[in-house]
């Protein structure tokens, strides 16, 4: 009897292992199928790249790209913003606020600036460096490429810190 209970057991546990794996690479495949369809549809030149985002768990990628040449023009990740101390005072400055005073009280554009915390917050100072950057090469437009994730967290935190440091999507 408990042979049959732990081979029962056994079983239940590798299929869920393979289930969890599938379910990831099934994931990552609707993503890339998502960012191709959004890919044929956007093109960046020269004079108006495309400002490419990419997510991993714990860091985020922003590229300009000229599509006709097929080269990265410039790009900007949080592991630059690391080397620099703006990014944790950033992010001590905000939770520090959202602790002292109520959200209620607040106008829009502050609590939006108050609800940008942990990886959001780092998301939005990538999307001011990479603006930055791309202002000093004198390349104010851009096509936004969303990489085939929601339009929504950390991506929409990144448009919002390359608009509000300049460039225009």
């Amino acid at each position: 009897m408990p042979l049959k209970f732990l081979s029962f057991c056994v079983c239940v546990f590798y299929l869920l292992y393979f289930y969890s794996r599938m379910k990831r690479e099934i994931k990552q495949e609707v993503r890339l199928r998502r960012h191709k369809r959004v890919k044929a549809k956007i093109f960046g030149t020269v004079r108006r790249p495309r400002l490419c985002v990419f997510r991993s768990n714990k860091h985020i990628y922003i590229q300009l790209i000229d599509d006709n040449k097929g080269r990265t023009i410039l790009s900007a990740s949080d592991a630059e913003l690391k080397e620099s101390s703006f990014k944790k005072s950033k992010i001590q400055n905000s939770k520090s606020q959202t602790k002292s005073e109520p959200q209620t009280s607040k106008v829009k554009n502050e609590k939006q600036e108050l609800d940008r915390t942990g990886k959001i917050a780092v998301a939005y100072e990538a999307g001011k460096l990479i603006a930055q950057k791309a202002l000093e090469k004198k390349i104010e437009k851009v096509v936004f490429d969303r990489g085939g994730y929601q339009y929504h967290g950390r991506v929409k935190a990144v448009a919002d810190g390359a608009r509000e440091a300049g460039l225009k999507f």
